[in-house]
């Protein structure tokens, strides 16, 4: 469906495994690359949609004295606004557990920012979905935190994962953004490509 990238080998530049699940669902070939660890900082005084669009582009620049003529390369970030803060991955425990007391019986927003580059062309998107989480007990989200460790993910949880199935009470706007990666906007994006 994708045939006008046939001319492309394409490059996901990610380690989330959420994120290679997402793209080959879209039924495109492509293969995982990782040019180590990315500074995911970010200057002050961005507004929330443009801090994960500024760190795509970051994990994109990382790579791009490697990028090959005939290579497409997909980078993206994903950071969680509660509407007074960005919260991102966690440091370890307690910051896991703090995020996700912020996140209990509120909306919230999921933003991804998104950047497919080639030797020649570049765009940078991203794609926002408000989650609303019902009231976590505090032992519930000790119990997610233990088992499923989630020190990967933006604002500590997956909600394709057990804290979701309990706590995400409605979605307006893409799972799959919610996931890590917004696969219809990114399908739209690389078809016009």
């Amino acid at each position: 469906m994708l045939s006008n990238l046939d001319k492309y080998r394409i490059i996901l530049a990610s380690n989330s495994p959420r994120r290679k699940e997402l793209l080959a669902g879209l039924d495109i070939s492509f293969e995982v690359k990782v040019n180590g660890d990315v500074d995911e900082s970010y200057p002050e005084g961005l507004s929330p949609e443009e801090i994960p669009m500024y760190v795509a582009q970051k994990k994109a620049d990382a790579y791009a004295p490697f990028l090959q003529e005939d290579e497409l390369l997909i980078t993206a970030d994903t950071v969680v606004w509660t509407f007074e803060e960005i919260l991102g991955k966690p440091s370890d425990r307690e910051d896991a557990i703090k995020m996700l007391m912020k996140l209990s019986n509120r909306v919230h927003e999921v933003i991804t920012g998104v950047c497919i580059v080639t030797k020649n062309k570049s765009i940078v998107f991203s794609v926002s979905s408000a989650v609303s989480f019902g009231y976590l007990e505090p032992s519930d989200i000790e119990y997610y935190v233990d088992k499923y460790k989630p020190y990967d993910k933006a604002g500590s949880y997956g909600i394709q994962e057990w804290i979701g199935y309990i706590g995400a009470e409605a979605i307006n706007g893409s799972f799959f953004n919610v996931m890590g990666l917004p696969v219809q906007r990114l399908y739209r994006e690389l078809k016009a490509f």
